[in-house]
């Protein structure tokens, strides 16, 4: 057995027996730059206090992995490709923890931003790579089963990001949150030597970097702009970025349209079913990012869990998950990936229907039937979309398609923090205003209560802290006229300092419920969109799964051939593996197949001895 794996799947008489191994390791990979942002999400408040984050650094510390994540993966996956895609993945790993070791040393807020920005990049080098090697590496008969998988890691990263990083920080500071990355990191480099075979697309021909930097530039900008607008203002940077997108795009797609061999064919989304499945998954991370978002808030803040305490009870998202993973797998070969993803959809847009029933008096029981509804959900609908949008790319390209369905992810995560989270800080300022009232909260404490929640917890307890002083003071008065009158005093900033929590929970949990039902219309329709656009089972099935499912023994070789040609020219994009490595084997004769055609046809081939 060898140390380091050299040989790639193209070359095995059969399909590589330790692929499985090496799906644990892709996904590994993919678990760590996952949980990169949700941990971040329950280190927030130590890292503002340490630091002394203002909203706006604490909100770019978030964002500043975004932005590179997203921008920069569609060339990388181009250039992953091309030369190697084990080695963009190793690469991405050594990137992605040299940031993660960064940010744990630094002690301002723009070394936090930059560390960050690091990691982004090395996250838009793993993330296309492991969809790309898990394409290159599984046959297409096992393929939906492996993509089941790296979906249902993704969702368990979601809940396991506060899991870890509430256990780190019950003993260590916010600096562990990032240094946890570094051995995950320096396991999946060896295994990726070890354990997953190379890979680069068989004929590829000059990258398309023109195409590939005009990418860049829209996608950056159009994140930029959508962190920029709803939490700074739609001031002269948000508009620029507006404008630059907008530029970027429509040079983007002509150029694209023109080239003879572009980065990415524009023309794709011409098809139904690969345009409803990336439409389908930008609109379900846009919903459960955007839920996550206020979700983890409301747990840690109103209801006052610690941060471990709020990762543990995220638990009943990441285990519905995988028995929604379950089901896809099972349901989708039977009733086609339209009502699957349909299902999933529907059940996304029920569990944030759920959350508007979210009041002052819910407690965490109120948040089970949500969470377990909504990890159902990813588990039923975002695994066939990745299937379908894998399986439009062919073989020299599988980088290029990771990366499309890796954008259309992260674009719409961008859009639900931004939009919904947007939508909730609006709605809490709103519902704290209308609560205090006339409770005679100076102003400038006021502005300072509508910025978060958690800036609104502190003014209350800025306000009993005062309370306890004055009773202090009291205590220790010698004159008894002056000690009741402080007394007095304390006991109505006690009183004033109830009632300011209780309206600040109570404004954060109805934006909860207001932002919830926002969110569940906007689902809905892209629900009805979505089951719109992607075909039915006649029309996208039988060319997966034809090449699978006729018997083989009952054909001549010459019928064989013709059979297996017909799903390539009926539906071009759902035939994505490694087609310059089938047909020299099938010149060459059937003892030397390529690895699918020698997974799928093994019957064929002990009919024909037998004949």
């Amino acid at each position: 057995m060898r140390l380091v794996m050299t040989e790639p799947v193209e070359r095995m008489a059969g399909p590589y027996r330790r692929r499985w191994w090496a799906l644990l390791v892709l996904c590994l990979s993919l678990l760590i730059i996952v949980m990169a942002n949700t941990a971040l999400t329950v280190a927030a408040p130590d890292m503002t206090q340490d630091l002394g984050l203002s909203s706006a650094d604490l909100q770019w510390v978030i964002d500043g992995y975004t932005v590179p994540y997203a921008a920069l993966m569609l060339l990388l996956g181009a250039i992953g490709d091309k030369y190697s895609r084990r080695g963009a993945l190793v690469l991405g790993l050594l990137v992605f923890g040299g940031g993660a070791v960064a940010g744990s040393l630094v002690d301002s807020a723009t070394g936090v931003i930059a560390a960050r920005a690091v990691m982004g990049v090395g996250a838009a080098l793993i993330m296309p790579a492991t969809l790309s090697l898990l394409a290159a590496t599984f046959p297409r008969a096992e393929r939906a089963k492996a993509i089941t998988l790296w979906t249902a890691t993704a969702g368990l990263a979601i809940a396991a990001g506060p899991l870890v990083a509430g256990a780190l920080l019950a003993d260590h500071g916010w600096s562990s949150t990032f240094l946890i990355n570094v051995p995950i990191a320096a396991v999946a480099i060896v295994g990726a030597f070890v354990l997953v075979p190379p890979s680069k697309a068989a004929h590829h021909s000059r990258i398309d970097y023109v195409g590939g930097l005009l990418s860049v530039v829209w996608i950056g900008s159009l994140v930029y702009m959508i962190i920029e607008g709803p939490h700074f203002g739609w001031g002269v940077k948000a508009v620029t970025a507006a404008v630059a997108a907008g530029a970027g795009l429509l040079a983007f797609v002509l150029w694209e349209l023109r080239h003879p061999r572009p980065v990415l064919d524009v023309r794709r989304f011409a098809d139904r079913r690969f345009a409803g499945s990336n439409l389908a998954v930008a609109l379900f991370f846009l919903a459960v990012f955007g839920a996550f978002y206020y979700l983890t808030q409301h747990l840690q803040f109103v209801l006052g869990y610690d941060a471990l305490e709020t990762g543990t009870r995220m638990l009943p998202l990441a285990g519905a998950v995988f028995v929604g993973s379950a089901l896809t797998g099972y349901l989708t070969p039977r009733v086609g990936m339209k009502w699957t993803v349909s299902a999933g959809m529907v059940g996304g847009t029920a569990a944030l229907a759920l959350l508007t029933q979210v009041d002052a008096g819910s407690d965490y029981g109120d948040f089970v039937a949500p969470l377990v509804v909504l990890g159902l959900a990813i588990g039923l609908a975002l695994s066939p979309c990745t299937d379908a949008i894998m399986g439009a790319f062919p073989e020299s390209e599988l980088g290029v398609g990771g990366a499309v369905n890796d954008t259309s992810l992260e674009l719409g995560g961008s859009l639900g923090i931004a939009i919904l989270g947007s939508l909730l800080a609006t709605s809490y300022s709103d519902h704290l205003a209308d609560a205090t009232a006339g409770a005679g909260l100076p102003a400038d404490a006021l502005a300072t209560a509508q910025d978060s929640v958690g800036a609104g917890y502190a003014v209350a307890q800025g306000i009993g802290d005062k309370a306890h002083a004055l009773a202090a003071r009291a205590a220790h008065a010698a004159d008894p006229q002056q000690a009741a009158q402080l007394k007095a005093q304390a006991e109505q900033l006690a009183q004033g300092a109830g009632r300011m929590a209780d309206a600040v929970g109570s404004s954060f949990a109805d934006a909860v419920a207001h932002t919830s039902l926002i969110g569940a219309v906007v689902l809905g329709v892209g629900t009805v969109l979505v089951a719109a656009l992607l075909p039915g089972r006649t029309k996208a099935a039988p060319a997966a799964e034809e090449p699978t499912q006729e018997p083989a023994g009952e054909r001549t070789a010459e019928k064989a051939a013709a059979t297996e040609e017909k799903p390539k020219r009926a539906d071009a994009p759902k035939e994505p593996e490694r087609t310059g490595a089938e047909k020299g084997p099938e010149q060459a004769g059937a003892e030397e197949k390529s690895e699918r055609a020698g997974a799928d046809k093994e019957p064929e081939r002990a009919d024909a001895g037998a004949r």
